[in-house]
């Protein structure tokens, strides 16, 4: 006789606030996650609705106002609308003079600040005007476990890691959804 099964425990998933919570999630919820990022960056870069920047990070309205709902708020349509800064989780990528380096901050602030920085730094490799990576000079990058990161903007050692192929502009986020 077969002994009935016991109904499995539901781990209930929160949202992740700190780079050890996200790396102890499992990679589907990592998806999801970067998914719901993803969404909300385009709610606010390109001004787009709910559905539409869903649609376009491949993930349900749905998830994104249950992953990302601190970032939004019901307008006076009654349609939700991106708060214009938000506290969440993101994990970015940046080079150092070791290569490239993944770190998780906390906000939209801190991914626009790494965003422009980014620039700057396209801007240097592609034509070497430097001009805009002069004022990130002493500035760094603070991650959500509280460590101030010095932003690389040494032009020997950024053209050193450019010629080896090790600057990349694809995305500043770490994973792509």
């Amino acid at each position: 006789m077969r002994t009935p099964s016991r109904p499995r425990a539901k781990v209930k998933q929160r949202v992740p606030r700190t780079e050890a919570q996200y790396a102890a999630t499992p990679e589907t919820f990592k998806q999801t996650w970067d998914r719901v990022i993803e969404a909300i960056s385009n709610m606010r870069s390109s001004k787009v609705s709910l559905t539409q920047a869903a649609r376009d990070a491949r993930v349900s309205p749905r998830t994104v106002t249950k992953w990302g709902k601190s970032a939004l708020r019901k307008g006076k349509s009654g349609k939700y609308v991106v708060k214009k800064n938000d506290n969440l989780l993101r994990e970015l990528r940046f080079p150092t003079p070791e290569g490239d380096r993944h770190i998780a901050v906390r906000g939209s602030k801190q991914a626009s600040f790494l965003g422009e920085y980014s620039n700057a730094l396209k801007l240097y490799i592609q034509t070497g005007d430097a001009t805009k990576l002069a004022e990130f000079e002493g500035k760094s990058i603070k991650g959500a476990n509280g460590e101030d990161v010095p932003l690389l903007v040494d032009r020997e050692v950024l053209d050193r890691l450019a010629s080896a192929g090790r600057v990349s502009f694809e995305s500043i986020y770490a994973r792509t959804a």
